[in-house]
């Protein structure tokens, strides 16, 4: 995998068959550098009339290889979350399957002025809220809001503060938190939230993290 050279730090992708541009999104740190045995599928910016599209081109998937999705930033989780959904069905459902084949969002390095990729294998997206629990909300506004079903409160909290907010919760049994994303965020912040659930993950009990996200 090339590493990115310029000093420019939007990464413009251009696909050899219809020539579309993508804008990818731009973190500030690399998660995983190279993804081998590896084939592309692309989400494209469209605006048709009033509506703004996700259109998807995955005819350079291969089932059993690993898949990095390449998306561009400018679209809204709405129109993403569903392409995903999709595509994640159909590896499940593939004739030629692959245990150990990986997902992957492609981004890129603002820092490192690399291309990096983010795993999201074992992550489902659904749309909805969940039906208990404690939500960790991402919302359009970059601001993170903590909500406690069994207490019908909300904090807005920092990055740098989560952890600690969280660990301090009682209850009179193990809390469950859920990570929840406003529908109308971009697809750019939805990119560096999960770069910030993946690390967060490491800080909390294990038994206290699901894998399923929500959206609404």
């Amino acid at each position: 995998m090339k590493k990115i050279t310029s000093l420019v730090l939007v990464l413009v992708l251009i696909s050899c068959n219809n020539n579309e541009k993508m804008l990818l999104p731009k973190a500030n740190k690399t998660i995983v550098k190279e993804v081998y045995d590896h084939s592309p599928i692309y989400l494209f910016f469209s605006v048709k009339g009033k509506d703004t599209l996700a259109e998807l081109n995955r005819k350079n998937a291969i089932g059993t290889s690993n898949w990095i999705f390449n998306i561009d930033k400018r679209l809204p989780l709405k129109t993403v979350i569903p392409q995903l959904q999709f595509m994640k069905e159909k590896r499940k459902k593939g004739m030629h399957t692959n245990d150990k084949a990986e997902d992957y969002f492609s981004y890129a390095d603002s820092i490192g002025k690399n291309l990096a990729f983010l795993p999201f294998t074992k992550v489902t997206y659904q749309f909805g809220m969940p039906d208990y629990g404690i939500f960790i909300v991402f919302t359009k506004k970059d601001a993170i809001v903590v909500i406690n079903y069994f207490t019908k409160s909300a904090k807005t909290v920092t990055k740098s503060e989560i952890v600690n907010y969280l660990l301090t919760l009682e209850s009179d049994k193990p809390n469950k938190f859920f990570f929840c994303h406003e529908k109308e965020c971009s697809y750019e912040q939805f990119l560096r939230n999960s770069i910030f659930i993946s690390e967060f993950k490491l800080q909390i009990p294990v038994y206290s993290i699901t894998n399923e996200e929500f959206i609404f």
